[in-house]
């Protein structure tokens, strides 16, 4: 807990990144407004509600381990274990993704419309998509950042891992507009569970032998 309260600490002295970011979901939902005339389908808003979500935890998530000085990296190093390090990481990480998700659904329901029939759901799924966002970003930013071409490494690197998540979440986030049961949409999400336990578990196996180099 204290690493993750000095990730909010490092964050309030350069909350200028953080405008940056709200500014981004600003200005880009309301250049689709202009775009679609304030009328869009509701595959459209769904599509282009995750992806508009993805580019901004990839902006949030690379600077994890990017705004860390080599020195201070090495002062941690002393201090704490690896899987410490990376567990905060991921647990502010998701935090933060979470609300600015919840702020990126209010800016969306304002401009574009709020067409979901089963709200509830499509909460319960974003949260677990910002957690997995979260788990598989933090790992490659950790990797990136070993580089000295981070923005690019993060790009090769994240799109295909984070891929098969991001159809998984447009399935389930689909059927929660149209209005559906937990039924219907409890096997996608247990398989989205199951690929945040495994980005989680690649992080605690991996992140060590990073943390070491």
């Amino acid at each position: 807990m204290a690493l993750v309260r000095k990730e909010f600490l490092l964050e309030w002295r350069q909350k200028f990144a953080m405008g940056g970011v709200l500014l981004y979901l600003v200005s880009t939902v309301f250049i689709a407004y202009l775009a679609f005339d304030g009328t869009i389908a509701l595959q459209t808003w769904n599509a282009l509600f995750w992806l508009i979500m993805l580019f901004a935890a990839m902006n949030v998530i690379l600077k994890s381990f990017m705004q860390e000085h080599e020195n201070r990296q090495l002062y941690y190093y002393t201090l704490v274990s690896a899987r410490e390090l990376i567990s905060a990481k991921v647990l502010y990480n998701a935090m933060l993704m979470v609300a600015l998700s919840l702020a990126g659904f209010a800016v969306f329901a304002v401009f574009m419309g709020n067409p979901l029939e089963s709200p509830l759901l499509f909460m319960v799924n974003m949260l677990l998509g910002m957690l997995g966002f979260a788990s598989v970003l933090t790992l490659i930013s950790a990797i990136a950042s070993r580089a000295k071409n981070n923005f690019t490494l993060m790009a090769v690197l994240g799109f295909p891992l984070v891929l098969p998540l991001l159809l998984l979440l447009i399935r389930v986030s689909s059927k929660t507009i149209a209005g559906t049961v937990v039924d219907n949409v409890a096997p996608d999400m247990f398989i989205i569970v199951l690929l945040i336990f495994i980005a989680l578990a690649l992080s605690m196996l991996l992140f060590p032998y990073i943390w070491r180099d």
